[in-house]
């Protein structure tokens, strides 16, 4: 099976890479059921790219209902090592407008009950999440944003919330109250995943709306979102296109590493089927122990 190095996550708007030459779909199994849906390899300027529609072609799957495990370890799976995300969010500060675009550095996860670990049933492991999103990625991705002609912000925390249904107006202004820039619902457990897998972790974050605490607008709804959803496609298209020959070849950041001190559980004491499952995660760390 072909492999790619970069992987490209598509959220609400972004179901393929019109910039993609030579692709061909292919089917991923996992230890965790399958991905979202099935993966398209392809090259973007000459680089291979693995690109997977988060929420499956024709966007079937709500974001508490994602397989975010099987869609990591896919990725992982086809020798993926940095994974530029894409989402729709809503803004919560007056100077980040709808059509902009936010490269995050920091969330705030208020998911509930989602399978956020792939570290579960007899294997404990604890990565450092302070920088959430890979530093390094995300500064070439905002480098490269701004460039294209995009209004870009580099960085800002990330609400995450649990959806699908969107925020009361308390919740949006205790959001506000926190600290919070932006809203959305998928990059977490993504971010976390991806850490434990080693992957590099960036987001593309489509600011849509003001979410509903601005009274100046009107509230915000689904058409309003997909509408400028259709708006803004074209340019993050063009920012991936030229941002994905511009990634450093070697990666000089703490994500590759991540597990390399991370892992709690006595190496004598992981059950034998942990190990089989999570082979392509933590191999070379079991090796000669």
């Amino acid at each position: 099976m072909s492999e790619a190095k970069i992987g490209i996550m598509g959220g609400s708007g972004l179901y393929r890479m019109e910039c993609m030459t030579g692709a061909e779909r292919v089917k991923v199994s996992t230890p965790f059921g399958d991905p979202s849906d099935s993966i398209i390899l392809g090259d973007v300027e000459g680089v291979r790219v693995a690109f997977l529609p988060r929420h499956g072609e024709g966007h079937r799957i709500a974001p508490g209902e994602l397989p975010a495990r099987a869609n990591i370890y896919a990725l992982k799976s086809l020798g993926v090592e940095r994974i530029i995300s894409v989402g729709a969010v809503g803004s919560l500060k007056e100077g980040i407008a709808p059509m902009d675009v936010v490269v995050p550095d920091q969330f705030i996860d208020r998911t509930r009950g989602r399978n956020s670990s792939f570290f579960t049933d007899g294997m404990v492991a604890h990565v450092s999440m302070a920088e959430p999103f890979c530093p390094v990625l995300s500064r070439t991705a905002f480098e490269v944003g701004t460039g294209a002609g995009a209004r870009v912000h580099g960085g800002g925390t990330y609400l995450v919330m649990e959806g699908p249904q969107l925020s009361t107006r308390a919740e949006s202004e205790l959001y506000r109250f926190w600290g919070a820039d932006i809203i959305g619902m998928t990059a977490s457990p993504e971010a976390k995943l991806a850490r434990e897998a080693e992957i590099c972790y960036a987001m593309l974050a489509l600011v849509t709306d003001y979410d509903c605490w601005h009274m100046d607008h009107e509230s915000v709804t689904t058409d309003m979102i997909l509408g400028n959803l259709r708006k803004t496609v074209h340019t993050v298209q063009r920012i991936i296109r030229l941002l994905i020959p511009a990634i450093p070849h070697d990666r000089d950041c703490g994500c590759a590493s991540a597990l390399e001190h991370a892992i709690a559980t006595d190496r004598e004491a992981i059950p034998d089927e942990k190990k089989k499952e999570l082979e392509l995660l933590i191999g070379r760390y079991m090796r000669g122990k």
